[in-house]
């Protein structure tokens, strides 16, 4: 038996009072008022949506990390590793996790593959979410990217939803954009949730219809500042997510960072907190406690209710952290992978004009959703469109990783790089190598790198190479997450210094223009494809 006192914080009746809990087998025992003592007790953050995948570690490391800042459950969705080795990889996922006292809590991918407009390394039916379900370790559904499906009727993404309503477990959404008469048809098929809003109308409009809204921070794709306001206006409503994160910025802060810009900004306290802690354990029935009697011991210490600075983190009872180290021990990695791709030649990279305009992707810095732009294409005396530097309009190329195909090539603006490129085993959803620079040459170094590692990032730039290898379904790191985080904040800080991009993520966002459900303008391995119309388009006309 232990006790602990403190300034205790009652999210539920919102009231803080001096006490001290009793933890007895992991366990709540009592709350009770006492003398307290200077700091504050609380329970700790959740992720709300979170693709583990998107750190580059594994399960056991993102949690190592994650429960220096205070959180102690994320509800998390294996689509990544699941469009790569399809269910094997979720499994592999799930008994990762394990190895962690942190408060895991997945679910069954609905999207693998997330369109059929592209090349995945697995197909997850109905029958496969039922046999998901059926494992006893997947308790929601995860989020429902094929909104045309739902709104069209479509009979696989239908039977999907209804194995989730015959368990009545919760569904995630995934609806960027959606307004109006859609929004409320995608609702009505028992979608409780979003993640996409990135403007506060169509955050608004998703409450209106029941859905709550989990706000996003993340490294690629930031909504913070737009729907903030809903943390008073729609409190109950609303959770915190990260969405993709990677490593080196959760080594910096996770959701803790979001309560800390919310006190800073003056919303209420108690707000907030119902927001960070109480909203997804109520939602998606999580088993993390409250700080309530015979609640698992899970909560936090800190220092006061402006910094929020981690003191000690408890998970069942156990301290996982204390004055900003983990005391989670490393374990044996195991590894899983499907990677298919042989090295390709710099002329496999050329783009054969077929008129004088082309369609170009635009990025955009801080979002998943891009532009599309018409403009004039730059053709050389051979009839090859070649990139125009002083316009930054890149090559962009995607490429097969389980098979050897033709590479997929367009055109992209707003990465700002004159020089050199960029190469990724991390393209979602189906996590094909995506590649971007000047020359093809260098393109293809950068895509050789990442298939000779079998899964990386890469960069090569004036004969440089430098690569972070992701053995772990070419997606993650089997390595010690701070360990990562380092070579990573290296390989970026490389980046950065040698290409000069414009963009604050320049990995992160490129790993999102193969995502087909994103709008507008994206590349999958089979060609450029107008999310707005739901099918490809030529490049050049």
């Amino acid at each position: 038996m232990t006790t602990y006192s403190g300034q205790i914080v009652d999210i539920e009746n919102r009231e803080i009072f001096p006490g001290t809990i009793t933890v007895e087998r992991g366990r709540i025992t009592e709350v009770k008022e006492s003398q307290g003592g200077p700091h504050y007790i609380l329970p700790g953050f959740i992720d709300a949506h979170v693709h583990i995948e998107s750190s580059l570690l594994v399960p056991q490391e993102f949690a190592r990390i994650a429960v220096v800042h205070g959180t102690v459950a994320s509800v998390s969705d294996p689509h990544e590793i699941a469009n790569v080795v399809g269910i094997p990889g979720i499994k592999y996922m799930v008994y990762d996790a394990l190895m962690s006292p942190f408060k895991f809590w997945f679910g069954a991918p609905s999207c693998v593959p997330a369109t059929t407009f592209e090349t995945a390394g697995a197909t997850i039916g109905p029958e496969g979410v039922a046999e998901c379900f059926d494992l006893g370790k997947l308790k929601y559904l995860s989020e429902m990217m094929n909104y045309p499906g739902v709104l069209h009727d479509d009979p696989v993404v239908w039977d999907k939803i209804e194995e989730a309503h015959l368990r009545h477990l919760p569904i995630d959404g995934h609806a960027p954009g959606l307004m109006g008469e859609e929004i409320k048809r995608y609702a009505a098929a028992g979608i409780t949730t979003d993640h996409e809003s990135f403007r506060l109308d169509e955050a608004l409009g998703k409450i209106k219809c029941g859905m709550k809204i989990a706000i996003r921070e993340g490294s690629a794709a930031k909504n913070y500042e737009a729907l903030h306001s809903l943390l008073d206006t729609h409190p109950g409503m609303c959770m915190f997510c990260s969405d993709d994160k990677h490593c080196n910025e959760l080594v910096e802060g996770h959701i803790n960072e979001l309560v800390v810009r919310s006190i800073a900004k003056g919303h209420n306290l108690f707000n907030i907190l119902q927001v960070a802690c109480l909203n997804p354990v109520l939602h998606y029935r999580l088993p993390v406690g409250l700080l309530r009697e015979k609640d698992p011991a899970d909560f936090i210490i800190v220092n006061n209710l402006k910094e929020f600075h981690v003191l000690e983190t408890y998970i069942n009872g156990r301290c996982v952290a204390k004055e900003g180290k983990t005391l989670i021990n490393r374990l044996p990695v195991g590894k899983i992978n499907n990677f298919g791709a042989t090295p390709k030649e710099p002329d496999d990279f050329l783009v054969k004009a077929s008129g004088k305009s082309m369609r170009v992707i635009v990025a955009l810095d801080g979002q998943l959703v891009t532009k599309s732009e018409v403009i004039e294409a730059k053709i050389d005396p051979y009839g090859y469109i070649v990139p125009d530097i002083r316009h930054d309009v890149l090559k962009i190329a995607v490429v097969n990783r389980y098979k050897d195909e033709p590479p997929a090539m367009a055109f992209v603006k707003n990465f700002g790089i004159e020089r050199g490129a960029l190469a990724s085993s991390v393209a979602h959803d189906s996590h094909n190598i995506i590649a971007i620079g000047v020359t093809d040459n260098d393109i293809c170094k950068a895509v050789n790198l990442v298939i000779r590692h079998k899964g990386g990032l890469a960069c090569v730039v004036d004969g440089e190479e430098r690569v972070l290898a992701l053995p772990v379904a070419g997606l993650m790191s089997d390595d010690d997450g701070y360990i990562v985080a380092k070579e990573y904040e290296e390989l970026e800080h490389f980046v950065k210094i040698k290409l000069r991009p414009t963009l604050t993520s320049p990995f992160m966002t490129m790993s999102f223009l193969a995502l087909l459900v994103i709008p507008e303008l994206k590349l999958s391995d089979k060609g450029l494809f107008d999310v707005t119309k739901f099918a490809f388009t030529p490049l050049s006309f």
